[in-house]
């Protein structure tokens, strides 16, 4: 039986920590050109929150700067992390490329449904040629209630998904799994949570464990 697994794209495909550091740096070094912002980057607030959509990462940042402040930060960050991945500054997590092609030559179908930007996906994907194994890839952009497991949901309808995984490093991606009836695999890579990862129901260390999970899954 044919199998889909669907991926999260930050944490678990892409090193977002490369690039993290870097732009999110850049985004608060604005602010600070603007006087807007007089402490240091809040890298760690920032880290603890990894995986949320966009819009809530500046509410939790900049809570006390007004909805156009937030905005046009948000346009800026994103322009730095996609000027960052096209310079090279980032990276897969190892082995992405050859467990994809492990994945298609096993009759898997491959998606990624991420809470990052379009734009953001699009330079990623495009930039480490990811479509040549990926089906589509799907943005939180793309429903309404910013909710993964909604998200995730669009797939399972639109390719008429009945056997398969999600992959991923947070709780989101687990309820998503969890909410539509397939299997949760975890990953405990950069911004994994232990309580999180607990939650789901196979834990990975590094992404070459999905070629003995897929038989295990066929089974």
């Amino acid at each position: 039986m044919a199998q889909s697994l669907i991926f999260d794209m930050d944490g678990t495909l892409f090193q977002t920590d490369k690039i993290l550091e870097l732009s999110l740096d850049d985004a608060f070094s604005r602010l600070r050109s603007l006087n807007k912002w007089d402490k240091e980057t809040p890298i760690d607030k920032y880290r603890e929150i990894m995986g949320v959509p966009l819009p809530k990462v500046w509410e939790a940042l900049l809570p006390n700067h007004s909805l156009e402040e937030r905005e046009q930060t948000d346009a800026y960050f994103l322009e730095r992390l996609m000027e960052n991945i096209r310079n090279g500054k980032g990276a897969l997590y190892p082995n992405v490329k050859e467990v994809f092609s492990y994945l298609k030559e096993n009759d898997c179908s491959i998606y990624i449904a991420s809470n990052g930007l379009t734009e953001y996906l699009k330079t990623i994907v495009s930039y480490y040629h990811l479509d040549e194994w990926v089906t589509e890839t799907f943005s939180i952009q793309q429903i309404k209630s910013l909710n993964k497991s909604e998200l995730v949901q669009s797939i399972i309808k639109k390719y008429d998904i009945t056997n398969g995984a999600v992959v991923g490093d947070r709780l989101s991606d687990i309820n998503a799994a969890k909410d539509n009836g397939l299997v949760s695999i975890g990953c405990n890579f950069d911004f994994a949570r232990e309580d999180e990862l607990s939650k789901a129901d196979i834990v990975i260390d590094d992404l070459t464990e999905l070629q003995t999970i897929l038989l295990k899954l066929h089974k």
